[in-house]
């Protein structure tokens, strides 16, 4: 195994307590914002269910024929908003873990660690890069490299989205009954 390859395996391994952390607190956060979320999906849902139960009363006092192909119209187009203001919530709930845990891992900065954490950053990315790289601290905590053609983003908050993008299937089943 290569000096690089080794120290990639260092820099994984010691970023995984973050990492895990910051998946346990995204998973809590997540459950919140999926709860909130949920309830205001069933309310809406519960609202377009009523607003199509009245139309189609109103329908069938119109006539049988023309009210129920009027009524099938208003049901499909309250299930498409439904259906919609529902994916709409999911996606919010999840820009707000991604910007919730942004939030909590640029607190990272304040730790008596984090200068630790930055040395094993910087040797991160010069093992990605090369040793003549050309490393830089990032505004919200972390380092970004560049190398001719070539750049690391090892920012705290580009860790911590690639984190979250890694859940992948795990973070999806939060938003699944």
């Amino acid at each position: 195994m290569t000096s690089r390859a080794q120290a990639l395996d260092r820099t994984t391994d010691a970023l995984h307590p973050v990492r895990a952390g910051l998946l346990r607190e995204a998973h809590a956060d997540a459950e919140a914002l999926l709860s909130r979320a949920g309830r205001e999906a069933d309310a809406l849902l519960g609202r377009a269910r009523a607003e199509a139960r009245a139309l189609l009363e109103e329908a069938r006092r119109q006539g049988e024929a023309e009210g129920a192909d009027a009524a099938r119209d208003l049901l499909v187009e309250a299930r498409r908003k439904a259906r919609s203001r529902t994916l709409a919530a999911r996606r919010e709930a999840y820009e707000e873990l991604r910007r919730e845990a942004a939030e909590r891992v640029r607190e990272l900065r304040a730790t008596g660690g984090y200068a630790s954490l930055r040395k094993r950053l910087e040797h991160r990315a010069r093992a990605l890069l090369g040793p003549g790289a050309e490393v830089r601290e990032h505004a919200d905590g972390g380092v970004v490299a560049r190398a001719p053609g070539r750049r690391a983003d090892l920012s705290l908050t580009a860790l911590a989205d690639r984190a979250l993008d890694r859940t992948g299937a795990e973070a999806r089943s939060l938003w699944e009954p």
